[in-house]
């Protein structure tokens, strides 16, 4: 009788796992069914527009014709200078974190802080921009107050990822620097922090995927509708792709004019965000390798 009823629970459990087994397939069938109809889309409607004139000409004719190179350009600016300014933020907060921190309620309070400022919606982060760097500071409608908005915005992302890099480094690096007389600080800067590399890569590449694509903090403190050059210093204003799509899509009187260009924009801004993930991710696994030897 026993017997019999541990043969029927594990049949019961077998049943309850395939069920669960074939819900997940089922789900990840439908995301990738998703990303499928979405790029097919994208490449129907924008393919046609592709070509090299179309990366490395200016708009003209109210944006009907031309193409994206400014936009393209100052997207790479925009997100290039939140790295420069979120990055060693976010490395200072992950090692105070880290290894410094001895727990306590000001480490909740700064640990629940930055958990919920990763999930404020952009646009708050649009706002604070303008009212923060574009009107306190003085600096203007700039590529430097997008920069350090979109750096903002990212900033939480990599803390969390850095200090998880650095909380998965195994303890005994610590206390074998630390028993061959190192300092606290020269055991993070050469042991624990070359270690926690690749982590810390993979919160880079989760905060650049999400920096090239917004609009909403570029909107208020950047991004130009139209401009006839290259903006030459920070002060300066940028046109930027997501901007550039949102304007031609809702804002442009000759929005029905521009289908192709709209589509054959979002395509490269997709294709910008996969280069500069792959080149993260190959960085990464180099890193890796040499690690290992």
């Amino acid at each position: 009788m026993i017997q019999e009823i541990d043969v029927t629970g594990r049949k019961g459990k077998r049943g309850w796992q395939t069920v669960a087994f074939s819900l997940l397939g089922v789900s990840a069938l439908v995301g990738f069914l998703a990303l499928g109809v979405i790029l097919y889309v994208m490449v129907r409607e924008g393919a046609s527009a592709l070509s090299w004139d179309f990366l490395s000409q200016f708009p003209r004719k109210m944006m009907t014709e031309g193409g994206i190179y400014p936009a393209l350009v100052g997207s790479l600016y925009l997100t290039v200078g939140a790295i420069v300014v979120s990055l060693p933020l976010a490395l200072a907060s992950a090692i105070w974190l880290s290894e410094y921190a001895h727990g306590g309620l000001w480490v909740r309070v700064v640990r629940v802080g930055v958990n919920s400022l990763a999930g404020v919606p952009s646009i708050v982060f649009g706002l604070l921009g303008l009212a923060f760097f574009v009107k306190v500071l003085g600096l203007g409608i700039s590529l430097l107050s997008g920069a350090l908005t979109l750096g903002l915005l990212i900033l939480p992302i990599l803390i969390r990822a850095a200090e998880e890099a650095l909380g998965a480094v195994p303890m005994s690096f610590r206390e074998g620097a630390l028993a061959l007389g190192a300092t606290k600080w020269y055991a993070v800067r050469t042991v624990v922090l070359p270690s926690a590399i690749p982590g810390i890569l993979t919160g880079m590449i989760l905060g650049i995927s999400r920096a090239v694509g917004e609009t909403a903090p570029i909107m208020f403190t950047a991004a130009a509708f139209y401009m006839t050059r290259l903006p030459a210093t920070l002060s300066d204003k940028v046109m930027a792709l997501p901007y550039h799509i949102f304007v031609m899509a809702t804002e442009s009187p000759n929005y029905y004019k521009t289908r192709s260009l709209q589509f054959g924009a979002a395509l490269v801004l997709l294709g910008m965000v996969m280069l500069i993930n792959l080149g993260a991710v190959t960085w990464r696994a180099r890193v890796r390798r040499r690690k290992q030897w």
